[in-house]
C-alpha cells in the first residue's frame, strides 16, 4: 500500500488500519508524504503484529546529506512510533544527495538498526551501481514508476540481475492510464476494471512488487487485483503496445525510460 496524498491525518490513519486488516502487509511512506504519524497510528490501531507489517519510509531529498539523513531517520522513527523501520530508502538522488555522504549515513543507520534494509527510489541503472558498489549493506529495492505504459525494462532486467525488488510506485500512472483503450479493451474481456489489469500486469512482473495508494475507496479492489490472472496473449498485446506514459515528471531525476 502506497500512501501519498491519501488524505489528512485520520483518513490516512483509518485507510491504513482497513488495509492492513484487510490483508496488507507492506505499508509505504516517506518525509516528503509529511504523514508518517499518521501511518504510525494506523499501524497501532490495526488488529496487526506490528512484526506482521513490512514498513517503508524515505529521506527527503533536501535531507541527504550526512547528518541529516542520520538526525532525520530516526525523527521519522519518532514520527511513526517504532523503533525500527523495515527498509529506509533513499527516496531522490537529486538536491542533497551525495554519494559519500549519504549512502556512509544510511551504511551506519543499516549497522545500528535503525532500518532492517536500505533501499533506493527514482535511480537508473548507473546511479544503482554506484550505490551498490559503495554499500555493505545490499540495496533490496529501487522504487520507480512502473506500469504497463511505463515497463522500465532495463531496470527490471537490472533488478533481476541484482537480486532486488523494483517497487513500482504509481502502478495506476496516477489515474491517468485508466481509460486507455487497448487496456481498458483487455479489462472488458476479464469482466474487469483496468485498473486491476494494471495490478495484475504489474503481478506477473519478474521481481517488481506494485505499492498502489488509494485514500480508502478501493482498497478491496486493489487488493483482490492480484487474483486476476491475464492470459498469454493478454501480455503479448501490452508488451507490443507502443503507447507511452508518464504521471510523474521525471525532471531533474535521471529515472530510466
Amino acid at each position: 500500500m502506497g500512501t501519498a496524498n491519501v488524505g489528512e491525518f485520520e483518513q490516512c490513519a483509518e485507510t491504513v488500519r482497513r488495509a492492513l486488516e484487510m490483508g496488507y502487509r507492506h505499508v509505504d511512506t516517506a518525509q516528503m508524504y509529511e504523514n508518517e504519524r499518521a501511518v504510525g497510528a494506523g499501524i497501532e490501531r490495526a488488529d496487526v503484529p506490528r512484526e506482521e507489517v513490512f514498513l517503508a519510509t524515505k529521506i527527503l531529498p533536501d535531507n541527504l546529506s550526512y547528518e541529516d539523513t542520520r538526525r532525520t531517520a530516526r525523527e521519522s522513527l519518532d514520527r511513526l512510533g517504532v523503533d525500527s523501520v523495515d527498509l529506509l530508502y533513499v527516496h531522490w538522488p537529486i538536491s542533497a544527495y551525495d554519494p559519500e555522504g549519504t549512502l556512509d549515513a544510511f551504511q551506519e543507520l543499516y549497522d545500528e538498526g535503525v532500518t532492517d534494509h536500505v533501499g533506493v527510489s527514482n535511480f537508473d541503472s548507473e546511479l544503482f551501481e554506484e550505490a551498490a558498489n559503495r554499500l555493505n549493506a545490499p540495496i533490496v529495492a529501487n522504487q520507480v514508476e512502473c506500469h504497463p505504459l511505463l515497463p522500465q525494462d532495463d531496470l527490471r532486467a537490472l533488478a533481476r540481475d541484482r537480486g532486488h525488488a523494483l517497487v513500482a510506485y504509481s502502478p495506476l500512472a496516477g489515474g491517468e492510464i485508466l481509460d486507455d483503450p487497448l487496456l481498458s479493451e483487455i479489462a472488458a474481456d476479464h469482466d474487469t476494471s483496468t485498473a486491476a489489469v494494471c495490478l495484475a500486469w504489474a503481478a506477473t512482473r519478474e521481481s517488481v512488487v506494485p505499492i498502489p495508494k488509494t485514500g480508502g475507496d478501493h482498497l478491496r479492489d486493489n487488493f483482490e487485483a492480484g487474483e486476476l490472472t491475464l492470459t498469454d496473449d493478454d501480455l503479448d498485446r501490452i508488451a507490443d503496445y507502443d503507447e507511452r506514459l508518464r504521471a510523474i515528471d521525471p525532471d531533474p531525476a535521471p529515472w530510466n525510460q
